[in-house]
């Protein structure tokens, strides 16, 4: 009987969080990456394509990776006052991490991709956002939204409730005690 009893509350509760999971995770309002890059070939070599920046919206002083395809034997990045040129890695999708200048210009800002066995050069979009992003990862950068906050309570409403009824279930008479 206690094991059934301990297998029922067991499976309520992976239940309440397996539903909740996809609910928790932090969305954002940018577009994963803009549009995709500009000029390039269709295969291997032909130039760099979908070029993508995450995350689309920075802080002056945060880091952005930037990916590209066609450029399987690396390449560079560039935007004049916003980051040093970097060097693309080698592969499909290359990849590069940049780091955004204190001094930055704010808003909409466009970088440049050039592979090194190509001429072409594909440009994408990235915004720099005024201020300075919190210190110390995402704990306070960003908040609940209203829905992770109702989530968020129900869940842990409904634990209350769920160990109530355990504590209450297994509560036994004592004989001899009023």
């Amino acid at each position: 009987m206690r094991a059934s009893r301990a297998l029922t509350m067991t499976a309520a509760v992976i239940a309440v969080v397996g539903l909740a999971t996809p609910f928790a995770s932090a969305s954002s309002n940018e577009p994963a990456g803009g549009p995709a890059g500009g000029p390039g070939g269709g295969g291997p070599g032909g130039g760099p394509r979908n070029v993508s920046v995450s995350p689309y919206s920075v802080h002056p002083g945060a880091s952005m990776e930037v990916k590209a395809e066609g450029c399987t034997r690396g390449g560079t990045v560039w935007s004049p006052g916003n980051f040093e040129q970097a060097n693309l890695s080698g592969g499909s999708p290359a990849f590069a991490t940049v780091h955004i200048r204190h001094n930055a210009r704010t808003g909409d800002q466009n970088l440049s991709v050039k592979c090194h066995d190509n001429s072409l050069v594909a440009t994408q979009r990235f915004r720099i956002l005024e201020g300075r992003g919190a210190q110390g990862g995402l704990g306070g950068s960003i908040g609940p939204s209203a829905t992770e906050t109702a989530i968020g309570a129900g869940l842990v409403g409904t634990a209350a409730l769920g160990a109530g009824i355990h504590v209450m279930r297994r509560r036994r008479p004592v004989h001899g005690r009023v």
